[in-house]
């Protein structure tokens, strides 16, 4: 064989390659992991503006997201938020006295303690229920009720009511930057 064929062939295998790896990188950001960057402050101390996070949206078009899970979503169509899942169909949600009420039961949110601890007697979250913010008993079928960790600067379910399941883009699972950071996210249970 001349080595102007095996050139040629060498280059075949060079284009074939790359064109293979452009498909699998098309297929992986469409359909299972999406790289983002954090703009603003309405998921601290859990997230912080600038924080690079993995979101996984593998399984998201057919399942629903679980209660605490930190999920990214189409707001508008120019925006997507991160938030944290705070009802999912059939709860009703209702905060009394900078606690949270899940179908009439308090439930522990450990991912605000560092917020409590320094705002002191400051309340976190405003008393409301369900009702009296969108008017239903429960959260519907097919939409999830959103809150962002940092209570007094966010924009959420509270403010644009609730999220449908199907602008739900995938579950923030990995922050990767800055690196001394790294952490994996699953529910408040490992938080």
């Amino acid at each position: 064989m001349s080595s102007t064929r095996k050139e040629r062939n060498g280059l075949v295998d060079w284009i074939k390659a790359i064109g293979v790896a452009l498909i699998l990188a098309i297929i992986i950001k469409k359909f299972l992991i999406e790289q983002y960057v954090v703009y603003g402050e309405s998921m601290m101390p859990t997230i912080q503006n600038g924080n690079r996070l993995i979101v996984n949206k593998i399984g998201y078009e057919i399942s629903q997201p679980e209660r605490f899970d930190l999920i990214v979503f189409k707001a508008n169509p120019e925006e997507d938020y991160i938030k944290r899942v705070i009802g999912i169909p059939g709860d009703h949600i209702a905060y009394r006295d900078d606690k949270l009420y899940i179908n009439n039961k308090p439930v522990a949110e450990p991912y605000l303690k560092e917020f409590k601890r320094f705002a002191g007697n400051r309340t976190l979250t405003g008393n409301f229920t369900l009702e009296e913010i969108t008017g239903h008993d429960t959260v519907p079928k097919g939409k999830i009720f959103v809150l962002g960790d940092n209570r007094l600067h966010s924009i959420d379910s509270r403010h644009i009511g609730f999220v449908e399941m199907t602008d739900i883009v995938g579950e923030a699972n990995i922050r990767y930057w800055p690196m001394d950071e790294l952490k994996v996210f699953n529910g408040f249970k490992k938080e």
